[in-house]
C-alpha cells in the first residue's frame, strides 16, 4: 500500500493546503518507511508536532510519502528504493528493519530512524554522540530491558518459574532481545521458553504451544509487525488466561495486562524534531542518537482482576499509570 499525505503545519496542527498553493510552492517530501502498518493517530500527530518543534513551523507545507511493509520485511528494500526514486528530502524509518533497509538503499539522503535495538550493535550508526554519514535517530534500547521486564512480571506473578518470550524471528532485533532475556532469566533462576511468530497463523498457534510448555507468564518482544497485531495478541492472552507483559502502553490501553517501555508517541515527536531540523538545513552528523531517559510502566487493573491476579500496592506505586 502507498499513501501520500499533504499537510500544512499551523501551530502544530495538520490541515490540507489548496492544490493551487501546492503547485506554486512545491513542498519538501518526507519518505516514511514503516516495517509494520501505518502508525496510530497519536504517533502521527506527535510526529507533526515534532516537525514544528524542529523549526519546520507555522505555514510550512510538507508532503509525507508513506511506504508500509505490513510485516513483510522482504519488501522493505523495494519500498526504500521507491522513496528514493521520488526524490524525497529525508527518510524517516520505523523500526530497525526499515532503518537498515533505508541505510542500505542510500548513502546520501538523510535518514532518521526509530529503533528498539542498540544502534551501534545493529549497524545503524558507528557512534551515539557523533553519528557519521547520513543516519541518526532515536533508539528505545528494548534490548536492555530484559531484567526489568522479568522482575516486574515476577512481582505480579510471583509463583511463575517458566516464562516465555514471543518474538518475530525475521526481525534482526529479535535475537538481541532474546539474548538479553535469557541472561536475565538465568540470573533470576527462571526458565525461559522462546517462541517465534511472523504471521497471523503463527501468532494463533503460539498460545497453545505455551500451554504445552506449561508457561506461566509471557513477554511480547518489541517488533513492528507484532505491534500491528496488538488486538490479536491481547485477545489471545485473555482467551488463554496468560499473564502477559508488553513493550508499549498501547497494549495495556487495549486491554493488555501490563506494559513497560518507551513512550512511542514521544519517540515519534523526537523523530519529527530531527526531521524538521534536517529540513531546515541540519545534517545527521549534527544530531546525536537520542535514548529515552525514562521508561513507563502501565498496569491494567481490570485485566489483572479478570486473570485472578492481585496487584500489590508496591507494584501500583511503581506504575506511571494504573488503568481502572
Amino acid at each position: 500500500m502507498q499513501r501520500r499525505e499533504f499537510i500544512t503545519l499551523v501551530g502544530g496542527a495538520a490541515a490540507a493546503l489548496p492544490v493551487v498553493t501546492r503547485a506554486q510552492q512545491p513542498s519538501p517530501v518526507i519518505g516514511f518507511l514503516h516495517q509494520g502498518s501505518l502508525p496510530t493517530m497519536p504517533s502521527r500527530t506527535a510526529f507533526r508536532k515534532g516537525l514544528v518543534e524542529g523549526g519546520f513551523g507555522e505555514g510550512s507545507t510538507v508532503t509525507i510519502e508513506d511506504r508500509p511493509a505490513d510485516g513483510r520485511y522482504d519488501r522493505l528494500p523495494a519500498l526504500a528504493a521507491d522513496l528514493i526514486s521520488r526524490h524525497v528530502s529525508v527518510i524517516a524509518a520505523d523500526f530497525l528493519p526499515a532503518g537498515l533497509a533505508a541505510k542500505a538503499a542510500t548513502p546520501e539522503i538523510p535518514i532518521v530512524f526509530l529503533s528498539g535495538s542498540d544502534p551501534i550493535g545493529s549497524g545503524l550508526v558507528s557512534s551515539i554522540n557523533r553519528p557519521t554519514g547520513n543516519v541518526t535517530g532515536i533508539a528505545f534500547m528494548f534490548t536492555r530491558l530484559g531484567a526489568k521486564n522479568l522482575e516486574l512480571l515476577r512481582e505480579l506473578v510471583p509463583k511463575a518459574t517458566v516464562i516465555a518470550a514471543l518474538a518475530n524471528p525475521v526481525n534482526p532485533n529479535a535475537e538481541p532481545q532474546l539474548n538479553d532475556l535469557r541472561t536475565a532469566a538465568q540470573a533470576l533462576g527462571l526458565q525461559l521458553v522462546t517462541i517465534g511468530a511472523s504471521n497471523d497463523a503463527e501468532i494463533e498457534g503460539a498460545f497453545p504451544t505455551l500451554l504445552q510448555h506449561r508457561v506461566e507468564a509471557l513477554i511480547i518482544t518489541a517488533d513492528g509487525y507484532l505491534i500491528s497485531r496488538q488486538d490479536q495478541l491481547v485477545t489471545l492472552a485473555k482467551r488463554f488466561a496468560m499473564p502477559t507483559m508488553y513493550p508499549l502502553r498501547q497494549y495495556a490501553e487495549a486491554g493488555g495486562l501490563m506494559s513497560y517501555g518507551a513512550n512511542l508517541p514521544d519517540a515519534f515527536r523526537q523523530c519529527g524534531i530531527y526531521v524538521g531540523k534536517i529540513l531546515k538545513g541540519a545534517k545527521p552528523t549534527d544530531l546525536p542518537v537520542l535514548q529515552p531517559s525514562t521508561y513507563e510502566l502501565v498496569i491494567n487493573l481490570k485485566t489483572a482482576k479478570e486473570l485472578g491476579l492481585t496487584v500489590s500496592p508496591t507494584l501500583q506505586a511503581l506504575a506511571d499509570e494504573v488503568i481502572e
